[in-house]
């Protein structure tokens, strides 16, 4: 099966209003910049999606990629583990003002969510957090003499994802440190769709380089030369129309 998408627009058009949308990278490694900003210019032209929960590792920086999302207003819930990251004065912003809501979870509790998201668990324990105010209200229980807090699984309807090069069948690799959240994300969601800096024909990626089959994947759209976060706010950029 062909999962290849004509262009940015359509990969990011049956997003729609309240959903939970994963988004993958690591600050500016492995972050889909283009997808965020095509999912942008659709609220901007449609006013659609709003309302959407997103779970990321971080708050965004600058004014673009997901910090340019909140921006516009259409993330009312963030679940993350770094909302202070280098230039988070968006997120700052509008957390301050009571227009977004945030669930702070540490990065390898996020991380074990998703997996457990992709892989079916609905709940596990981990010390983490026990005695502190992300722990109040969890169930927690005593093993070999020492407390685990309860935490649940993640799941989404989107996972918005980088990669390297893909096949047409969807199958996926990732350049270095690109690859951090991007492959759990593929499986905790029900529909994944993915940049890839290039798309080959199926064969072309040795299957022992395969790090996402494509069973994971619901559309993949080329972006040859994919931005950076981290250049473009060095250069000043910022994305979008701002929509009250």
């Amino acid at each position: 099966m062909d999962k290849t998408l004509p262009d940015l627009k359509a990969a990011v058009a049956r997003i729609a209003d309240g959903m939970t949308v994963m988004i993958g990278g690591f600050g500016g490694s492995g972050a889909p910049i283009e997808l965020i900003h095509a999912l942008i210019d659709r609220y901007v032209a449609t006013g659609h999606p709003k309302g959407l929960t997103v779970v990321n590792n971080n708050a965004g920086n600058g004014h673009v990629g997901l910090a340019a999302l909140i921006e516009a207003g259409m993330v009312a819930k963030l679940i993350c583990s770094f909302p202070r990251s280098a230039d988070p004065v968006v997120f700052t912003e509008m957390y301050l003002a009571g227009k977004i809501e945030i669930e702070l979870v540490p990065q390898g509790t996020l991380a074990e969510r998703i997996r457990a998201g992709g892989a079916g668990i609905p709940a596990f324990y981990t010390p983490t957090s026990y005695g502190t105010d992300l722990a109040k209200g969890k169930p927690v229980e005593v093993f070999e003499g020492r407390p685990y807090v309860q935490e649940r699984w993640l799941k989404a309807d989107y996972a918005l994802v980088k990669a390297h090069l893909g096949d047409r069948l969807g199958n996926l690799t990732y350049r270095m440190a690109a690859r951090n959240f991007n492959p759990l994300m593929c499986m905790a969601a029900a529909n994944t769709i993915v940049q890839v800096s290039r798309i080959v024909a199926p064969g072309e990626i040795d299957p022992e380089t395969v790090i996402t089959p494509g069973i994971f994947v619901q559309g993949l759209v080329e972006v040859a030369n994919p931005a950076q976060e981290e250049d473009l706010n060095r250069a000043g950029a910022r994305y979008g129309k701002v929509v009250a």
